[in-house]
């Protein structure tokens, strides 16, 4: 009887990291699929040259590209922060604003698969957003952790321009995180 049920237990098991592995995968596949998109996307536009450009994208749309050199990055940045945009790679909190607008820019990303590493940033250490209207590079000034339900993260900074990333806290929690881990740079 004991063995039959840990029979059964290690089947359930191996089904669950089945699953798993199999949603990874999916992920990691949309993730290149969006990158891809991103790179011809930049390479196709024409760079914008106003100061104060009028950007508007829908959601899902792939808008741009992440680096984070310390961790070895390079991210697509999809508009819209619903699971969908979050499966294809970093996500753009709509209600911010782009690169180069002098206020807040959120995007937002899992822990276990895009921002994988990002606690391991320090102060000083580059990030560098890629858009149709330029080249944007950052340094990392603060982070901090933060209830899962704390929305005073996302508020405006303007005048100044703050960068602003938001994952799942702890890092290597199974399920549901109960934190948030919060990346603010500012240009370079």
């Amino acid at each position: 009887m004991l063995g039959k049920m840990a029979m059964i237990l290690l089947a359930i098991g191996l089904l669950f990291i089945g699953y798993a592995s199999v949603q990874l995968k999916s992920t990691q596949q949309s993730e290149k699929v969006a990158l891809s998109q991103a790179k011809d996307y930049l390479e196709e536009q024409p760079k914008v040259q106003s100061l104060q450009p009028e950007l508007s994208f829908q959601n899902g749309e792939t808008i741009g590209i992440l680096q984070i050199p310390k961790i070895d990055k390079e991210l697509p940045i999809v508009e819209g922060t619903d699971e969908d945009a979050l499966k294809q790679g970093v996500g753009h909190y709509t209600s911010t604003v782009y690169p180069g607008q002098k206020d807040q820019i959120l995007l937002s990303g899992h822990r276990d698969t895009v921002f994988t590493g990002l606690d391991k940033l320090q102060n000083g250490d580059s990030i560098i957003v890629e858009m149709q209207h330029g080249t944007f590079t950052y340094a990392v000034v603060d982070t901090e952790i933060v209830d899962e339900n704390d929305t005073t993260v996302i508020r405006s900074t303007a005048p100044d321009e703050m960068l602003t990333l938001s994952t799942c806290y702890p890092f290597g929690y199974i399920g549901n995180a109960p934190k948030r881990y919060i990346v603010y740079a500012k240009p370079m």
